[in-house]
């Protein structure tokens, strides 16, 4: 089997700022999470059997505890803030699990996820559906691999590899050099994506690297300067490498059976309701009638 593990939080994103909104009768914005659920529908049509969707049921999480420049919910537009919980309450209604994460963020959830789905020898592979470079680390070799859905694009270790110049063991490292600006740490002063794949790629992780710069065995042409900001700033490095790591510890489901995808809930009448969306429920009995049908 193949487990397929979506970022619903990012799907948000994606289709509120890709379609034009709309408003449902009782004055409530529904066009993102319509979009998000066709598109669910569109790896059930397609045949996925094993699938879960992680989301940020809050945008903060443990990591603002940690730096106080973390991303935060602030500065969300509310037609899209609003739709966070229709649209967790929407996925469960079709029947796949829901990984709402509030202590930790969807990436957390979708990295657990993702280690469950490995552990289990029945998986042929694990699909990761977002580009988020976070989940970079995650992938091993071709059985757990990202999905880029919209370019229909497949990154396993040696995508990661070509993108990054590391693997996907240092990509907490690198990010933590490199900063990311998405969630809100800056990395280290002069550190950039060619400086820190060159010293990773060789040392692997930042304890690694040699405080001198005359101990380096790569060539730089700051290396001395670089070396000085690292040995500096080692300790912030190393903080917002804590960042930059998932958290494959945090709570989703026990097992890859409950993600076996069994049809959709009597709640999803009411959701395509409050939707507006006439075809919702047919939509989504197609696939479940396909399943259902005998082999012949």
């Amino acid at each position: 089997m193949k487990v397929y593990l979506v970022d619903g939080t990012y799907e948000l994103f994606r289709h509120y700022y890709a379609l034009p909104g709309q408003v449902n009768a009782a004055g409530q914005e529904v066009a993102a999470t319509r979009g998000v659920l066709r598109s669910l529908l569109a790896l059930l049509d397609g045949g996925v059997t094993h699938l879960a969707v992680a989301t940020d049921h809050v945008i903060e999480s443990f990591r603002n505890e940690l730096w106080p420049g973390y991303k935060d919910g602030s500065g969300i537009e509310p037609e899209l803030r609003s739709q966070f919980e229709p649209l967790e309450e929407a996925i469960a209604a079709l029947g796949i699990p829901v990984w709402a994460m509030v202590e930790h963020e969807a990436d957390d959830g979708l990295a657990a996820g993702a280690a469950l789905a490995a552990a289990d020898e029945r998986v042929e592979q694990v699909l990761i559906c977002t580009p988020d470079k976070d989940l970079a680390q995650c992938v091993e070799g071709e059985r757990v691999v990202q999905f880029d859905r919209r370019k229909n694009l497949i990154i396993d270790e040696a995508g990661v590899r070509e993108r990054f110049g590391v693997g996907p063991e240092s990509i907490p490292d690198y990010l933590a050099l490199v900063g990311d600006a998405a969630d809100g740490f800056p990395g280290l002063l002069g550190w950039g994506a060619k400086s820190a794949a060159t010293v990773l790629a060789r040392y692997g992780k930042i304890e690694n690297v040699p405080p001198r710069a005359l101990d380096w065995d790569v060539e730089l042409r700051a290396a001395k300067r670089l070396a000085a900001t690292l040995a500096e700033g080692r300790e912030l490095a190393l903080l917002f490498r804590r960042l930059a790591t998932l958290d494959r510890g945090a709570p989703v489901s026990e097992s890859v059976d409950e993600l076996n995808w069994s049809g959709p809930t009597p709640a999803l009448t009411g959701v395509a309701r409050t939707l507006e969306d006439d075809t919702l429920v047919e939509r989504a009995a197609a696939p479940a009638a396909k399943r259902e049908a005998p082999a012949t």
